[in-house]
């Protein structure tokens, strides 16, 4: 059956349709209340003179369905098919970031505290999401200093035969060590954070105040102070959000955009409790390509006014752009698997499905979800502030604007999820052929530029043959046992050339140090994806135009160089010494007699016969002289070399 006689032929329920190339690949998803009328539509000869409709229809071989009960389960189908199978013409949500969550690891015997962009249905508790996304790690830090709960990664399931580092500055209750602590102990502690990351103040202060009077009355002085300690900082976190929630206002998230030839930049505003605390920016190219009708005509349109010089204008050859398009899409694939979505979320155009999708997000959160469109007022302005800003994105990204260090420094900061503006990064790579002159290469990029007088080489001793993971880690071992015994600072990541190998090569170096908290990240080179060490399993895929991206690359690239400079410096070296040894007749000691005689190879090379018989017997110094004048004596010895060694 072709594909004309299949459309022909499609019930009139709902359900979401897709359309195939003659690979078998999906090009294009789409949903419909009526499967039939909506996909009829394609063969309409108006659809067909639109021209990505058009393109679909040339390169559609076949199409699939599938039936769903009503709308809002075609709403999620169609979400979860567009972010699982990428179809060229759909629209694309570019940039997957999502903001981190506090995770407490309850199912496990000693739980531990994390922070994850991820959720999963592990059995543990997940708090959030926090903006801005440092605020999790701030969040994880307190839960250190005052609960002593733990984030490291070594296995809790079995002792081990002493603490690290985080134990003796008691930010850790030892649970690694028997008899550092109890089961018992360690719960409390756990029920403690648990109280703190639900917000459940008033309880948990109670109940540490109760605990410190029992400890005092039996005379546990130590235990009662860091109870005191913990209740004083419960009381001024309870603080300080009394007084930042004196100005009332609602959770809501602001959308704002900004198109002009053929690019849109959208921003993102996250209101919580009436204040900005963080933006999102997201950006297409070439968007008439995907923009041009691919569904209904839009007849909502957006708030009049709402940077209409752009999107209402037509310039000759190019469709009309319908941001209600964008915006359907950027909202379904934003918000329908979201853990937490705000009560209120405004847009600057309308789009048909807005009420079927409100619906749908109420009824997977629990409590009622409103897509509005502000016409005036308030909400008006700042949706008209979110455009503004996503101005100022358009600008800064296709316009090709340097960003600031600090910008980039942030940016850096929130894709590798560290806990601090990064001041400090130092960049590992290994460089052999076939294990031969394994070397080890160390470069600084510190306050936004490479510092070289900081760059450092290592020779790799303890490791034979091709072992890149055990190199990796015995020069990530060497490096900071030196700067901990030195008592010299961290830097603020450690970067590892190579993929998940040398990435857990270098954690294990770290952690045999007691250093496990250290940021650790590995930036592979086909892919460009970087890890982090602790959240392997979502890898950083970062847009080929990011300055991230391009300052990481730089630093890993510069990493590569100085470790193949130092290669084959190392092979030179080599070379040099091991070439008079291939001399008949020249072994260590005569080779180190003539080296040192003239200085250097080059002036063995061109030292005469005489010259080389005052040093060594003159049928040693004819070999050598015939072994560098091969050629012109016409000598023909298989393992000459040419002048350039």
């Amino acid at each position: 059956m072709d594909l004309y006689e299949k459309i022909r032929e499609l019930p009139t329920q709902p359900g979401v349709y897709l359309y195939k190339n003659a690979e078998g690949e999906v090009i294009y998803v789409g949903k419909a209340n009526n499967l039939r009328s909506r996909v009829r539509s394609y063969l309409l000869e108006a659809s067909q003179a639109n021209a990505k409709t058009g393109s679909l229809m040339r390169e559609a071989v076949d199409l699939e369905y599938i039936l769903v009960a009503n709308e809002h389960e075609a709403l999620a189908l169609e979400n979860n098919l567009i972010k699982q199978r990428k179809p060229r013409f759909n629209v694309l949500l570019r940039d997957d970031k999502t903001y981190p969550y506090v995770k407490l690891t309850l199912a496990d015997r000693f739980p531990k505290v994390f922070v994850t962009r991820r959720l999963r249905k592990d059995g543990a508790g997940y708090y959030g999401p926090y903006f801005p996304g440092n605020l999790a790690y701030r969040i994880v830090e307190l839960i250190h200093r005052s609960f002593l709960v733990p984030s490291c990664k070594v296995d809790l399931n079995r002792y081990h035969p002493r603490a690290c580092l985080q134990y003796y500055i008691h930010r850790c209750l030892g649970p690694c060590v028997e008899g550092l602590t109890t089961l018992e102990a360690y719960r409390l502690a756990v029920r403690d954070a648990e109280l703190f990351l639900e917000g459940r103040h008033a309880e948990l202060e109670k109940t540490l105040e109760t605990r410190m009077m029992e400890a005092a009355a039996a005379e546990q002085f130590e235990a009662a102070a860091r109870l005191r300690d913990q209740l004083s900082t419960v009381r001024q976190l309870k603080e300080k959000q009394r007084m930042a929630t004196t100005e009332m206002g609602d959770d809501a998230d602001v959308f704002g955009y900004h198109y002009e030839d053929s690019n849109l930049a959208v921003n993102l505003f996250h209101m919580r409790a009436g204040k900005i605390v963080d933006r999102r920016e997201f950006f297409w190219e070439d968007v008439p390509a995907l923009m041009e009708a691919t569904s209904e005509p839009n007849t909502k349109m957006g708030a009049p006014g709402l940077d209409s010089e752009t999107w209402d204008s037509n310039p000759a050859g190019q469709p009309a752009f319908d941001p209600g398009l964008v915006f359907s899409s950027l909202l379904k694939q934003l918000y329908i698997d979201q853990h937490y979505v705000p009560r209120s979320v405004l847009v600057p155009a309308d789009f048909d499905d807005r009420g079927a999708l409100a619906e749908l997000l109420t009824e997977r959160t629990g409590h009622k979800i409103e897509l509005a469109v502000p016409q005036r007022g308030e909400k008006r302005s700042l949706v008209d502030l979110a455009s503004q800003n996503a101005r100022q994105s358009y600008t800064q990204r296709f316009r090709v604007l340097e960003p600031t260090k600090k910008m980039i420094s942030e940016a850096l900061a929130d894709a590798l999820m560290l806990p601090e503006l990064p001041k400090r990064i130092e960049c590992f790579d290994i460089s052999h052929i076939q294990g031969a002159e394994t070397v080890a290469s160390l470069v600084v990029w510190e306050d936004g530029k490479m510092n070289k007088a900081a760059y450092r080489k290592f020779k790799v001793a303890t490791v034979e043959g091709v072992d890149d993971f055990a190199s990796m880690r015995e020069v990530v071992e060497r490096r900071y046992r030196r700067l901990r015994d030195e008592k010299q600072p961290m830097p603020s990541l450690v970067l590892v050339d190579g993929g998940l190998g040398q990435l857990h090569a270098a954690a294990e170096a770290l952690e045999s140090l007691g250093l496990s908290t250290q940021p650790l990240a590995s930036i592979a080179k086909k892919e460009e994806i970087i890890y982090l060490y602790g959240n392997e399993e979502e890898p950083v895929v970062l847009d080929r135009r990011s300055p991230v991206l391009h300052l990481v690359q730089m630093i890993r690239d510069e990493s590569h160089r100085f470790a193949v400079g130092y290669h084959r410096q190392r092979r030179a070296i080599r070379d040099r010494d091991s070439e008079l040894l291939e001399v008949p007749g020249v072994g260590a000691q005569t080779r180190q007699r003539l080296l040192t005689h003239f200085g250097s190879l080059r002036g063995v090379r061109e030292a005469s016969v005489e010259s080389l018989a005052a040093v060594v017997p003159r049928k040693t110094a004819e070999a050598v002289w015939g072994h560098f004048h091969q050629e012109q004596n016409g000598l023909a010895h298989g393992t000459g070399r040419s002048e350039t060694g």
